[in-house]
Order: structure tokens, then C-alpha cells, then sequence
């Protein structure tokens, strides 16, 4: 039973509906350094078809928006994680964390 790992992929659902998983993470933290879900798409090699409509799901699904953008003005237009999306990303990390850790655990109680 040597050199076995164990892979996992957690996802966050409300409801019954999917909410959050590591795709969606890394979209969110995309945003925050890209500034648009427009550039978070691209660097991700992500339509932004695809994008938005995580961004939709998830703004609709959650009891507040995740993401929120604005339009024109001086700066020009934008788009910004809210503290609820800053939340989500930290539960999901902590739930990914904990669940990779005790998966860890296991398989080294296994191999004894």
C-alpha cells in the first residue's frame, strides 16, 4: 500500500444547489486580483459566458451578492468580491483544509 494518496474534491451546496467549489474559488480570487470577471475569465482560460454565469449562480444563491459591479464613471467599470464572497472564500478553504487534512490522517493510519 505504498505510495497511495487520496484526492478529494469538495463542494459547498444551499439549498441542494451548488454553491461553491474549487473552480468557483479560484474564479472569486481571480476577480479580486483581475478587477473584472471579464480579465478573471480570460486568465483562468474561462469564457466569460462561463464566468458570469458562476458569478449569477452563486450571487443568487447566496443570502447576499458575492460580487458586485459597477459601471463607468471616472475610473471606469469594475467588479469586487463583497465581505460575504471574502467569507465564502475563507469557508470553503477552511472546509478544503480540514477535509485534506483528515483524509492525511487517515491513510496514515491505514498504512500502519
Amino acid at each position: 500500500m505504498d505510495n497511495i494518496t487520496i484526492g478529494n474534491k469538495l463542494w459547498l451546496e444551499k439549498n441542494g444547489q451548488f454553491f461553491l467549489g474549487k473552480g468557483r474559488v479560484e474564479l472569486l480570487k481571480a476577480i479580486v486580483i483581475c478587477g473584472s470577471i471579464s480579465a478573471a475569465a480570460k486568465s483562468m482560460k474561462m469564457s466569460y459566458k462561463k464566468a458570469w454565469a458562476a458569478v449569477d449562480d452563486m450571487n443568487s444563491i447566496s443570502d447576499s451578492p458575492l460580487v458586485i459591479r459597477t459601471t463607468g464613471g471616472r475610473g471606469g467599470g469594475g467588479t469586487s468580491i463583497t465581505e460575504a464572497g471574502k467569507e465564502a472564500i475563507e469557508l470553503y478553504e477552511h472546509f478544503e483544509s480540514n477535509a485534506s487534512a483528515f483524509l492525511d490522517d487517515e491513510l496514515k493510519i491505514v498504512q500502519q
